[in-house]
């Protein structure tokens, strides 16, 4: 991805960042957490994006913001991601949109950006019950991605 992204800062709230999204409908507080947990004794962390709502004094991921930049957006969410993973790089990191529509964008715009992605990541798929190696043809209900150990960015 050679895009530039918006402008990040780590927030109060450990693993969580926060950046503006800059467009028709204002500047709109975008926010990504990166919550722990354990699965078979290994340490995942899920990723929650969506806008901060300010009157519930919580993230929302089912809002449509719309504010016409949403690639500039995905980038910055995917220069978190590699932030964050700098930081924990031997733990899996598991993404799926708080509704299908959304998982099936994350899962289109993985495709994408296979090259650049792949480069740096092992992905993998859930369907059918079980995760696989991540392939461009088959359609997907979650993601999880390690950082190949050779890497040091």
């Amino acid at each position: 991805m050679d895009k530039s992204g918006y402008k990040t800062k780590l927030i109060k709230r450990l693993w969580s960042f926060e950046f503006y999204s800059e467009g028709p409908k204002g500047k709109i507080k975008k926010v990504v957490t990166f919550t722990p947990y354990n699965a078979d004794g290994r340490t995942c962390f899920n990723l929650c994006f969506g806008d901060w709502d300010e009157t519930r004094q919580m993230l929302d991921d089912l809002i449509i913001t719309d504010n016409k930049d949403s690639l500039k957006v995905l980038v910055t969410v995917a220069q978190i991601v590699l932030s964050f993973n700098n930081l924990y790089r031997e733990t899996f990191i598991y993404l799926k949109g708080s509704t299908p529509a959304r998982t099936r964008m994350y899962q289109m715009e993985i495709t994408k950006f296979w090259s650049e992605i792949s480069a740096l990541f092992i992905v993998y798929g859930y369907a059918n019950n079980k995760w696989q190696l991540f392939l461009k043809n088959v359609q997907y209900d979650a993601f999880m991605i390690l950082r190949k150990k050779d890497l040091h960015l």
